[in-house]
């Protein structure tokens, strides 16, 4: 098997198409409160592929509402600035990464994933009082690397899932053993492409290995999230292994086994509405 470098997913991150400049303009100020809702809508309204994304995930079952959801202005007062802007990065992601023929990866199970890290990244901000919207966008963005090694190493990637499955280890292993290289690495490589802050680029490279010098504590919560996230097991897919959290990880959030319990308790409680969500 083909070791990948990671020259060739920076050449390969470049082919990707950039985001559009309102989801970069969320991205960047992702924890600022005083958003203009109508300048929002109106930059979002002039993407129209974007704004038919959005309001085809507004309309989901995950959000539904009493009124179907026709404009960008009308879904901001339906559900919220917080939920819209997070469903507007989440379509715009999509968009960049179309589903594809990967034997054994399943999109669906991805941004289900993706989306369990972000609530419970979410609880625990809420509880050490960090930003909630700066904890669940980096939980949703966190395994984005993935997606670069999905679409643009679909057969090699086939590899990584089937070794995963034989030796009942975690993808983060089985990417590395077959790979050469793992989607943490090649998500900061993503996130440096399209100029995300450092803090996010930071616990993106970091939800893994937490404890590594200069990641910040936004990696930490990232990881701490994936591994409850995994216990929670939203997916329909065998989760094959739980990531381990690391001691000082745990200890550094002022975690116990009753605050676990109820953190598994509120986060399973909100994700059953995300499993009747079918268009992510």
């Amino acid at each position: 098997m083909n070791r990948i470098a990671i020259h060739q997913i920076v050449e390969e991150v470049k082919d990707l198409p950039t985001l559009p400049a309102v989801v970069m303009e969320i991205l960047n100020n992702i924890d600022k409160e005083d958003v203009d809702t109508h300048e929002l809508a109106d930059k979002v309204t002039r993407d129209i592929a974007l704004t038919a994304k959005t309001l085809r995930l507004a309309n989901s079952a995950y959000y539904a509402t009493q009124f179907k959801v026709t404009t960008i202005q009308q879904a901001i007062a339906l559900l919220g600035m917080t939920t819209v802007k997070q469903i507007i990065v989440t379509a715009a992601l999509t968009g960049c990464f179309p589903e594809n023929n990967c034997q054994g990866f399943s999109h669906k199970d991805f941004w289900r994933h993706s989306n369990a890290v972000a609530i419970v990244a979410k609880i625990l901000a809420r509880r050490l009082n960090l930003s909630l919207d700066v904890a669940f966008t980096a939980g949703l963005l966190h395994d984005i690397g993935t997606l670069v090694l999905v679409t643009y190493h679909s057969t090699e990637y086939e590899h990584v899932i089937a070794w995963q499955a034989e030796h009942q280890c975690t993808q983060f292993d089985a990417e590395r053993e077959i790979l050469g290289i793992d989607h943490a690495a090649v998500g900061e490589e993503l996130a440096m492409y399209w100029n995300f802050s450092d803090q996010m680029k930071n616990a993106i490279a970091g939800h893994h290995q937490p404890d590594k010098p200069g990641l910040g504590f936004l990696a930490t919560i990232v990881h701490v999230a994936n591994g409850i996230a995994h216990v929670l097991n939203v997916t329909e897919s065998a989760d094959h292994t739980t990531p381990e959290i690391t001691a000082l990880s745990w200890h550094s959030l002022g975690l116990d086994q009753e605050t676990l319990d109820q953190v598994l308790q509120e986060a399973g409680d909100e994700f059953n509405k995300l499993k009747q969500q079918i268009d992510v």
